[in-house]
């Protein structure tokens, strides 16, 4: 099946955007109150930092099954509204909501018994575990509102609403940041020009930091339930919330592939950065860095992402072989357009951009080399996201679980493996097997796009 990348249908361009920008402004939200965040938590101290930070790669792991889980009923949403048949997608989001109470009460009560332990695995210091076994606990005490916010803000998306989870996403965020303003700091005295005004703070340092966390997702959770249940396409009302095989069966044969390789891919990250991290100090700072300026320039890529998984079920639900692959050419379009400009502004304000985090010499010369490294892939990273996404939406989630965890472990982990303890290769050795990665997927995803075996549709072929 192949296709005339030259052939743009720039009627779905609007579609496309209407999906994606929210989706984007959401996640750059994100990235800047992660960036708040960390500040304020770093003003107390590099012991509060690692006590906050040291049980992050257990937040990827846990969050990588609860939005593989939204991952199977996105796409079987969407191809239910799509071929405009109502009676299902209400049924399937009777089921979410079945699933996000059996999941959320099962993450809570897992999380909150291992919260003492969970230091102990980490291996953090002993003079934090304590510290940090509260911060950890705290934090995933509101697992049922967590999973509501992920799995139903997925809901939303299928059905084409990506503004409702923009604005849910931005509220949390903003009540994030002023609840760690008053629940972190003591009481204080800020100076305004000449005024002198007395702010009121409960002095709770790390633990205040995460109350502050606890307390966003409590309101994010409930805001985006109370949006779904007055959805007048989505509500669940009047729907039994008992399990309905006919509904279930095919959301978690979509749903357990996306959720093993999250899993697999997240443990991936964390034997990577512990790689990077034997090279010592100057690498380890570098890579972090480089990593975090890097993450606001895959946002485009995750906002077409959403779009097409979302757009691409609406299509194969309406049995519509035709807009299946003209979206394939407008999303492909538009993402390497927006991935050509970010690769480019990264490559030019690297160096500016690694000194906001670091002002030694070193770090910023190393951070700005691979940075540059990886700009140069970022239109074909881009390509690889879109084609994912628009196999998510045909439910297709086997072939994406094979190339992502296979190209994590047999290409990135064992080629820095190599390159680092074999021939002592330094931090860029390591960014180039991440880029040569990258490479791979987008010649797989490509191959994989232009066999159209992804899509349900063409096995109607003779």
């Amino acid at each position: 099946m192949k296709k005339n990348l030259l052939n743009i249908n720039l009627s779905l361009l609007p579609a496309v955007v209407s999906l994606a920008w929210p989706t984007m402004l959401e996640q750059l939200m994100q990235t800047a109150v992660q960036y708040v965040d960390t500040a304020m938590v770093g003003s107390l101290g590099t012991q509060a930092v690692a006590a906050a930070g040291s049980t992050a790669t257990v937040s990827w792991l846990v969050g990588s099954s609860i939005s593989a889980l939204g991952v199977g009923f996105l796409s079987y949403i969407s191809q239910a509204d799509g071929a405009g048949d109502s009676e299902r997608v209400h049924r399937a989001v009777a089921q979410s909501v079945l699933t996000v109470i059996v999941c959320g009460l099962f993450f809570t009560a897992l999380t909150v018994s291992v919260s003492g332990m969970i230091p102990v695995w980490m291996r953090v210091d002993p003079a934090i575990r304590d510290i940090t076994a509260k911060y950890f606990m705290i934090l995933y005490l509101p697992m049922l509102f967590r999973s509501a916010s992920v799995i139903f803000s997925t809901v939303l998306r299928a059905l084409g609403d990506s503004r409702t989870p923009m604005r849910v996403g931005i509220i949390v965020n903003l009540s994030n940041v002023i609840m760690n303003f008053l629940l972190i700091y003591s009481p204080r005295t800020m100076h305004i020009g000449s005024l002198s005004v007395p702010v009121w703070g409960a002095g709770m340092g790390v633990i205040g930091a995460a109350a502050a966390s606890a307390l966003a997702f409590v309101i994010g959770g409930v805001l985006v339930t109370l949006r779904l249940y007055a959805h007048p396409r989505a509500s669940w009302k009047g729907y039994p919330l008992k399990p309905d095989p006919e509904v279930l069966r095919p959301c978690l044969k979509v749903a357990l592939p996306n959720m093993m390789q999250r899993f697999a891919t997240s443990f991936g990250y964390v034997v990577f950065a512990a790689m990077i991290n034997s090279l010592g100090g100057l690498s380890t700072a570098a890579h972090t860095v480089a990593n975090t300026v890097e993450s606001a320039f895959y946002i485009p890529g995750y906002g077409m992402m959403t779009a097409a998984a979302a757009l691409t079920g609406n299509a194969i639900g309406s049995r519509d072989r035709k807009k299946v692959g003209e979206l394939a050419v407008s999303i492909i379009f538009c993402e390497v357009s927006l991935m050509i400009l970010s690769g480019s502004l990264l490559f030019a304000f690297a160096p500016a951009m690694v000194s906001v985090f670091s002002h030694d010499p070193e770090v910023i010369a190393l951070g700005t080399r691979v940075l540059r490294m990886v700009a140069c892939s970022e239109p074909f990273y881009g390509v690889s996201i879109v084609i994912e996404g628009m196999f998510m939406g045909a439910g297709e989630t086997k072939t994406p679980f094979r190339y992502n965890v296979g190209g994590m472990w047999l290409v990135r982990i064992l080629g820095t493996f190599i390159c680092i303890r074999f021939l002592h290769f330094g931090l860029v050795s390591a960014w180039a097997c991440m880029i040569t990665h990258n490479m791979i997927l987008f010649l797989l995803y490509v191959r994989a796009y232009r066999s159209g075996r992804w899509n349900p549709l063409n096995s109607q072929i003779s």
